[in-house]
């Protein structure tokens, strides 16, 4: 099976680049084996143009911001694209709207892989803000947690390779593979 990684956000917006960093982040700090394969893709905001790469997986997890009404900055949801949480939206990015349609176009097209969103609400969304809120950056350690024990479901087993700061990752996204250059 594979299975595709993928990080949505403009690392330009503070908060709005945690679901690029944390790919980034991850790719540098494990390396994956088992049956199924992993693949890392920062997807930036190209939303409509990721469906011909996502097509290609059996699996997806997005990365991603995410917001719900009365909930605290730093909160993380994982869910699965068919069960959204009622509470759960994605109003106020540069390019939530596009995403939410892209994977509803996927499905309409009945090209949309098993998808599973994790989601951690922003503070600071600000043009030209490489870094992350103290509250989206608390979070990690539990987005980290979850995606792993998540990958065990799927026979995909991690060893750490790196002790990798988030923060040295935040000022090298922009040079990273991306699906910009697929």
């Amino acid at each position: 099976m594979k299975i595709l990684l993928l990080g949505i956000g403009n690392i330009l917006f503070g908060d709005e680049g945690i679901g690029v960093h944390f790919v980034n982040y991850i790719n540098q700090k494990y390396s994956f084996e088992g049956t199924n394969t992993v693949d890392f893709i920062d997807g930036g905001t190209l939303a409509q143009r990721l469906i011909p790469i996502m097509v290609e997986y059996d699996r997806v997890i997005i990365i991603d911001t995410i917001n719900a009404p009365g909930v605290e900055a730093g909160e993380v949801y994982f869910f699965n694209f068919n069960a959204v949480p009622d509470a759960v939206n994605w109003q106020g990015s540069a390019h939530e709207v596009e995403m939410l349609q892209t994977l509803t176009m996927m499905d309409l097209a009945g090209d949309r892989p098993d998808t599973m969103i994790m989601g951690v609400v922003p503070t600071i969304i600000e043009i030209t803000d490489f870094s992350l809120s103290p509250s989206v950056s608390g979070a990690i350690a539990l987005m980290e947690d979850t995606l792993l024990k998540h990958l065990a479901t799927l026979d995909i087993k991690n060893t750490k390779k790196n002790d990798v700061l988030m923060s040295s990752i935040i000022s090298n996204s922009y040079r990273t593979d991306n699906a910009y250059s697929l």
